[in-house]
């Protein structure tokens, strides 16, 4: 092993500042915290990050259940709900316990939802409520916007989990009720012609996603130019 690749020694791994600023994320600390100091003494931040994937994974076999029987569109709500319930938990209960392990917990963690949005989507496109096309147009713009918010935590040392008051929580949420919406609106008119509800909401999301990611790389481009300003040496 060069070394250049040895890992950085823990007591040296500055921690980076998590933001989130969401619109449920107040109300949403003080549920984490009260679960968090209620839980049996057996259960892990370990076991909580397992449960998530599992969760999402359903999801996407949900949705895909979906494409021959409506009960698919309930079990994704179902699953996306214990997903919160894992992912959300898993760092408050680490910190409640003062067993915190912020390298482990942060590629763990962010290994975890590729997985588990990859299977979502997948499923998603499986389902007949989204197209392929609209479903690979999705996946490609979350890596997008999921390595643009990963490379800024390597180089601001800010984890931004929110933008526009829109965080993983809302989104799971949006996503539930559109699901549901599924059960009695599954088409709606644009421009006088029938579209899927989920072609157009994964359409939106798309442009969402792309507009976000270039938003933020700009700034953050600006912010580090600024940080690392080009030394001029004066000629000899």
């Amino acid at each position: 092993m060069s070394a250049s690749s040895v890992p950085v020694p823990a007591k040296q791994y500055a921690e980076a500042t998590r933001e989130l600023t969401s619109v449920l994320a107040p109300l949403e600390r003080r549920v984490l915290l009260f679960l968090a100091h209620r839980l049996p003494h057996w259960v892990t931040s370990d076991q909580l990050t397992g449960l998530a994937l599992v969760a999402m994974i359903g999801a996407g076999g949900a949705f895909w259940l979906a494409a021959s029987h409506p009960i698919g569109l309930a079990l994704v709500v179902v699953c996306l709900a214990v997903n919160w319930f894992g992912d959300s938990l898993d760092g408050t209960l680490a910190r409640v316990r003062q067993q915190q392990r912020p390298r482990y917990g942060y590629y763990v963690d962010h290994v975890v939802d590729a997985i588990g949005t990859a299977c979502l989507i997948g499923g998603l496109a499986l389902s007949g409520y989204m197209s392929p096309t609209i479903a690979l147009g999705l996946l490609v713009a979350y890596i997008m916007l999921a390595s643009e918010v990963y490379l800024a935590t390597h180089s601001l040392g800010t984890f931004t989990m929110s933008y526009f008051k829109v965080g993983p929580t809302e989104l799971r949420i949006i996503l539930s009720i559109g699901t549901l919406m599924l059960y009695v609106r599954p088409t709606v008119r644009i421009f006088g012609e029938a579209a899927q509800l989920f072609n157009v909401g994964g359409s939106v999301a798309i442009v969402g996603m792309i507009l976000t990611f270039l938003m933020s790389a700009a700034r953050n481009t600006r912010i580090l130019f600024r940080l690392e300003p080009i030394s001029r040496r004066e000629a000899p």
